[in-house]
Parts: C-alpha cells; sequence; structure tokens
C-alpha cells in the first residue's frame, strides 16, 4: 500500500476519540501496541453503551413495557448490523457468544460431539489459535476422530500443497484462522472453504484477528462457520460472534440451556425457539451487543478498505525497520498485502519476558509469550516472542519508539 493510503485516515483525528492514548506514566505518554490482544474503544462506543444503560436499560425479550422493548430493538439490531457488515443473509445467522473461543466450543459441542466418530478427520493448520486447537483436540478424545494440521512453510505461509493432500474424503471439517494472530500471515481461506466443500466437509474460519483490520464477506468466502470478537474492532468485552450459514444452524442442537431459547417447555420435554435465539440462552450481553453495533458503524465510517490500508503500511514500515537492526528474528512473511497488522519477533540474547519489560519502561506496550500458539512457536524453535499489533489509531512514530527502545535492551544483556 501506499504513503498516500496511510495518510487517508486522520490519524490525529481519530486518536481524540480515545483518551487513554493520552495517558502517562512517569511522564511518558504511552504507546499502545498490543492491538492483537485487545483494542481500545473510542468515545462513540463507551457514549453509546452509557446512552443504553442510562436511557434504555432492561431485559430483552421479556417484557412488554416500554423499555423492554427498546432494549430488545436495539438487540435484535445489532444482529442485523452485524449480518450486513459481513455479508450474512440475516439476523438468523448471527449469534451472540462471549468471545471467539465460545464460538468455536459452540460449533465443537454441537456439532463436533454429535457429528464426529472414529475415522473422521478435522484439518487445522499448524498456526492456529489455542481457541480452535485445544477444543478440536479435546473433542477429537471424546469422539475417535484424528486430527490433522497442515503445515507452515519456512516463510510463515500455509503449505497448501500439503493441504490438498491432507483434506480428503475423510474430512469433515477444516478449521483455520484466517489471519494469524502470532505470524500475521493472511490465509487463503476461501480456497481452503472450496476444498473442504470439494470433499463433503464443513469449514470454520476464525476471523478474530481479519474482522477488525479488512473487508470481510462470509458469503465470499463461503464459509460455513465463521467467529470474531469484538473487542478486537474497537467494541466491548464480553461480546463474540458466531456466524453459521441457516441451513446448518437450523439443523444444530443447543448445547447451552435456559430461558430465553425454548418455544415449549413442558415437564418431560423442551423445544427450541427460531434462529439465533435457541442458541442465546439466559440474558444475552444486551449493552455489548449495542456497543458492537456502535463499533461496527465506527469503523465502517473510517472505511474498511482504509483501515486494512493503513495496517498494512504501519506491518510493512515495522517490519522493514526491525529486519533492519540485524540481530532482530522476525517470524512470518514480510510486510504487505499478506500480513495482518502485526509483528512478532525476538531480539538477539533476549528473552520476549524481558524484552517486553524493558519496552514497559518506555512506556511500549506490547505482548510477549506464545499468544496462545505453543505448538507453532516449538515448531519455530522459540519459547516465545515479542508481538507488535497496530490499529487505526497508531503511527510510525510510535514504532520508532519501540526501535529506538531495544538499544536500551542491548545494553541491559549485553
Amino acid at each position: 500500500m501506499s504513503q498516500q493510503n496511510l495518510e487517508s485516515l486522520d490519524v490525529e483525528a481519530i486518536r481524540e476519540e480515545f483518551p487513554i492514548l493520552e495517558r502517562e506514566f512517569d511522564g511518558q505518554q504511552v504507546v499502545y501496541l498490543d492491538n492483537a490482544a485487545t483494542t481500545q474503544t473510542p468515545d462513540p462506543v463507551v457514549d453509546a453503551m452509557s446512552d443504553y444503560y442510562r436511557e434504555s436499560n432492561a431485559n430483552v425479550h421479556r417484557g412488554i413495557h416500554h423499555l423492554s422493548q427498546e432494549a430488545s430493538v436495539a438487540y435484535e439490531e445489532a444482529h442485523d448490523r452485524v449480518a450486513d457488515f459481513i455479508g450474512a443473509a440475516g439476523r438468523e445467522e448471527i449469534v451472540f457468544t462471549k468471545n471467539t473461543t465460545e464460538s468455536e466450543n459452540l460449533i465443537a459441542y454441537s456439532w463436533g460431539l454429535n457429528e464426529l466418530g472414529p475415522g473422521d478427520e478435522v484439518v487445522l493448520t499448524e498456526m492456529e489459535h489455542h481457541a480452535s486447537l485445544v477444543t478440536w483436540q479435546q473433542i477429537a478424545k471424546r469422539t475417535g476422530a484424528n486430527v490433522e494440521y497442515i503445515r507452515v512453510d519456512e516463510t510463515g505461509r500455509l503449505d497448501m500443497d500439503h493441504a490438498r493432500d491432507l483434506i480428503g474424503d475423510d474430512t469433515a471439517l477444516v478449521s483455520a484462522v484466517h489471519v494469524s494472530n502470532t505470524l500475521g500471515t493472511v490465509n487463503p481461506v476461501g480456497e481452503l472453504t472450496a476444498l473442504a466443500h470439494e470433499h463433503g466437509a464443513l469449514s470454520f474460519i476464525d476471523g478474530a484477528q481479519a474482522v477488525p483490520n479488512r473487508p470481510v464477506d462470509v458469503s465470499e468466502i463461503d464459509a460455513d462457520f465463521y467467529a470474531f470478537s469484538g473487542h478486537k474492532m474497537a467494541g466491548p468485552t464480553g461480546i463474540g460472534v458466531l456466524y453459521g450459514k441457516q441451513s446448518l444452524l437450523e439443523e444444530l442442537e443447543p448445547y447451552l440451556y435456559g430461558g430465553g431459547m425454548i418455544r415449549k417447555v413442558t415437564f418431560e420435554d423442551s423445544t427450541w425457539g427460531e434462529l439465533p435465539w435457541k442458541f442465546e440462552p439466559g440474558t444475552p450481553p444486551i449493552a455489548e451487543a449495542v456497543g458492537l453495533h456502535a463499533a461496527i458503524d465506527w469503523l465502517e465510517d473510517l472505511g474498511m478498505e482504509r483501515v486494512q490500508a493503513h495496517e498494512e503500511e504501519l506491518a510493512a514500515y515495522a517490519y522493514d525497520q526491525l529486519a533492519a537492526e540485524g540481530d532482530v528474528e522476525i517470524y512470518g512473511p514480510e510486510g504487505g498485502a499478506d500480513r495482518g497488522g502485526l509483528v512478532s519477533f525476538n531480539l538477539e540474547g533476549v528473552h520476549a519476558h524481558d524484552l517486553t519489560s524493558i519496552l514497559n519502561d518506555h512506556t511500549v506496550a506490547v505482548r510477549a509469550g506464545d499468544h496462545c500458539t505453543q505448538p507453532l512457536h516449538d515448531k519455530l524453535g522459540v519459547p516465545a516472542s515479542t508481538r507488535a499489533s497496530f490499529y487505526v489509531y497508531n503511527t510510525r512514530e510510535e514504532i520508532d519508539k519501540l526501535i529506538d527502545a531495544l538499544d536500551d535492551a542491548r545494553a541491559l544483556f549485553a
């Protein structure tokens, strides 16, 4: 992406909507580069949630009084807004969960436990987040199914020849991250979904690192299931999204039970309500749904193409600056269209946790560890890495501050 694309976002104006970015520690203004874990929340989202609590707070689908009706409409409209944002057919295909992990577990328990058996295969990738890897690993143990992994090559990309070898007639599900939270790799999820469908398998795409920073159309990808989280896209914590094709969701049995998801209950049996409510028992995340709606409005006002261009530019800049240091090992593809807005790396002779602590002394907030991808780090031959991840309010100058702080780490561990 060009410098012109980068400048098409008014970053200074955007930053004004995030008071937290003005915070200082020991006289130094915070540099927040931990966005792959959680993005910050702009004032319009906070205001929308506050307005809900101040003016419309009530339980949904429970009463006929005015406040309950207002809350119910807001909650339902949030489903509609999400559906429109990702290209789903309608609210019936949008289930609200707590996060991407719960979305993955919903399908694992509602579909996996009932449909998988000995001889069936679940195909994952070696770059899967634990939300996918651990979940399907445990479901396979319970059902007798096998889990296979598409290799990651030396560039940090998926070996698609290996994918074509692995995905076969015994494959029941292909589950893959859209964008790796460690390598930054943007995976060909449409191609993976097509391979799954060629063999009668379903596809589940983890979009936690994709929906926040690039246009996503689930109908174009043709994913059977797709999941993401509100807190990684300028929205609140406590709300995630599971997209599922309506025909598939209608066939699935819920795995959580209680009020709000039923049609009729007797002492002997129960029947389930309509989509998506049959998968949303109990009091749902109403205020969080209002916040997610506001976050989507805010992002679309910026323009998702511009958000993507900004992130790709920052990732490319960070990659180039780190590579120029000479003693930094970077993981994943070079900056560009096949890398999302993050860079994981290690500084020679300095453990990732030590480096992160030193960066924190400079008020640069990054993440250290295995990023919920332990098997991938084992494959890379490192116990941990440092991850800098970017969002719409970050700047090149903040990346420069990270680079400058590396000298302190070198001096301490020389």
